[in-house]
């Protein structure tokens, strides 16, 4: 039990010194990202999040916390996560392969007045790259949540969103802690 309950506090320490290390330029992006996102909004743009597993998951939860609510009431905000649809998915995996996933989608959703939302731990994934580079072809603002590096991902967007780790546990943890702290900010200047 003593073995446990200091693993459980190294990994506390450890999630807690990542966030409070992140740079004064990744949070200049953070709060770049709020505002280009409540812009967006306002002007009848949307935001589409996408990644695969546990960044799956975090799209879902981000863009849900736009179109419900996350602090305050008020009414739904334009955002929708791409892997939400069992049935583009297996479709667009079966006829254009699992690299087209969300590329397929974007082509079909994204414009100009968008921002697409990327999220990947390593920033490598083939269906994500293809994703954004979709977007770009739309004229979408590009944004990726990534680790350290970026990954492929680094010359491919406009905002890059970086967490200063390798460690994919801890890098996920971060971008949802970014995302619910943009969240928080789109709403208030969404509706200031």
């Amino acid at each position: 039990m003593a073995a446990s309950l200091e693993e459980i506090r190294r990994q506390l320490e450890e999630s807690a010194r990542l966030k409070q290390s992140f740079s004064g330029e990744l949070i200049a992006r953070i709060a770049q990202f709020a505002e280009r996102s409540a812009a967006a909004l306002r002007a009848n743009g949307k935001l589409v999040f996408f990644g695969n597993g546990g960044s799956a998951a975090d799209a879902q939860h981000l863009a849900a916390e736009l179109v419900v609510r996350l602090r305050k009431d008020r009414v739904g905000l334009a955002a929708l996560a791409l892997t939400t649809n069992p049935s583009i998915l297996t479709a667009a995996g079966n006829d254009y392969g699992f690299q087209n996933i969300f590329s397929r989608q974007i082509e079909s959703l994204l414009g100009p007045q968008d921002i697409l939302v990327a999220l990947s731990t390593s920033g490598d994934s083939p269906n994500v790259v293809r994703g954004v580079e979709a977007g770009r072809a739309r004229g979408a603002y590009l944004v990726a949540f990534t680790g350290e590096t970026g990954g492929a991902l680094v010359n491919k967007v406009d905002l890059l969103l970086n967490v200063p780790s390798r460690d994919p546990q801890r890098i996920q943890e971060a971008h949802i802690t970014i995302g619910h702290i943009a969240c928080s900010l789109i709403e208030q200047l969404a509706f200031s």
